[in-house]
């Protein structure tokens, strides 16, 4: 079945990583996936104050904002290295809790991916992926009152989701099928389902 979705991501969040290591995104080819950063680091950000993309790497309040720029350097200019560099990333913050924006984090991510990360390096640092950021999160706040990771998004509709379980295809499918379905605007469990 064909299926054309947007979904977010931050690399910072479990439930993000959860949604975008379904291996369904990757093993399906007539599903259209746009993958669009939100970070949580800006959404978190003092009104008014110096968006994170826009401060230098590495200080206060831009915890993942690297990442997310190389996610989109390797998105924008390699795309054919994409979903590993992504699943890379996700793995070394949930699995080995390592800090996504080292360069020794970010380069082994690129180097799996098949990439040379200089070659990335020069991407990033010219100033394209972080405009690319500023405006995909505020495209998804703006169009979409994306408020978290992940979102799914189709059309017009946005529905924010938390899985419980990895590699669920099922999960994903019933969301995915649900996302046109308009008569309910929320549903929320209480507790946690344990």
């Amino acid at each position: 079945m064909s299926r054309t979705f947007a979904l977010t991501y931050d690399y910072l969040c479990p439930f993000a990583r959860i949604a975008n290591e379904t291996e369904a995104l990757a093993e399906n080819p007539g599903w259209s996936v746009e993958f669009r950063p939100f970070s949580l680091s800006q959404n978190h950000a003092d009104e008014g104050s110096t968006p994170v993309w826009d401060r230098p790497v590495g200080s206060e309040g831009t915890r993942g904002t690297k990442a997310l720029l190389w996610s989109l350097a390797i998105r924008d200019s390699f795309p054919d290295a994409f979903a590993v560099f992504h699943r890379e990333l996700f793995s070394a913050r949930h699995d080995e809790a390592a800090d996504i924006d080292a360069d020794d984090v970010l380069t082994t991510a690129a180097s799996v991916a098949g990439l040379d990360a200089a070659d990335v390096q020069v991407i990033v640092a010219s100033g394209v992926p972080a405009k690319t950021l500023a405006t995909e999160h505020a495209e998804n706040v703006d169009r979409w009152s994306v408020f978290g990771v992940p979102t799914f998004i189709q059309n017009d509709e946005a529905v924010f989701v938390r899985f419980m379980e990895r590699h669920k295809t099922e999960d994903l499918v019933k969301v995915l099928d649900m996302l046109s379905w308009t008569n309910i605007n929320e549903f929320k469990r209480t507790v946690v389902p344990q």
